[in-house]
């Protein structure tokens, strides 16, 4: 589990393609290693890998990322020298400072219109409308691995308002106009929204109640 609090930005060093496979080196630095072990789970632009490598001296980890993930996320589209997001998994006692977040992306949305000053960012996101019924004004989302705060929601998509921190520390301040972006819906108002769909649907389906 993760907080969708972005530790740093860590470099992609290298990558190994097979069929159906990658394997993604990253250079996020020796102090984000620390006390690491393989099987640990990191959280990379918002999807949850395994560690199957790494040197805590060095400051590089390796990750296996398999078909159904290369097919759900915007891994597969990434190329040496690209930054992305980092954050190690949730440990007890750590301070709670975003929203829980699984590291389990289920689409992708597209960075449709940025609007950028001097200390604010807004962005327009657009994806399939079967998704927007999970999507509230002012409700959690996990955005690239970022715990964000929904602004506006449309029929096909919805905005975000970013300080300068988050554009400091995260790879959203680098992000354009046509990029693919993972989300991570929030669990809580799925189930929600899942529970009430599913009461009204058995509800009418029954019939008028007896008088």
């Amino acid at each position: 589990m993760f907080t969708g609090i972005v530790q740093t930005k860590a470099q992609l060093t290298a990558i190994r393609d097979e069929a159906g496979f990658r394997q993604l080196t990253l250079k996020p630095g020796a102090q984000y290693l620390q006390n690491l072990a393989r099987g640990a789970s990191i959280a990379i632009n918002g999807v949850c890998l395994t560690v199957t490598d790494f040197d805590s001296e060095a400051g590089w980890v390796c990750f296996d990322v398999i078909a159904e993930t290369l097919s759900k996320t915007n891994l597969g589209a990434l190329s040496p020298g690209d930054a992305v997001n980092f954050e190690r998994s949730l440990s007890f006692g750590s301070e709670l400072g975003g929203h829980i977040v699984s590291g389990h992306i289920q689409t992708t949305a597209t960075l449709t219109a940025l609007e950028k000053t001097a200390n604010n960012c807004a962005m327009r996101l657009t994806l399939a409308p079967e998704y927007m019924r999970y999507i509230l004004s002012k409700g959690f989302i996990a955005v690239e691995g970022c715990s964000l705060t929904v602004g506006e929601t449309y029929a096909d998509g919805f905005s975000l308002y970013l300080i300068p921190e988050t554009l400091a520390i995260t790879t959203l301040g680098q992000k354009q106009v046509g990029d693919m972006i993972n989300i991570e819906l929030d669990q809580q108002t799925q189930t929600i929204v899942q529970t009430v769909e599913r009461i009204m649907a058995q509800r009418f389906s029954s019939g008028p109640a007896a008088q």
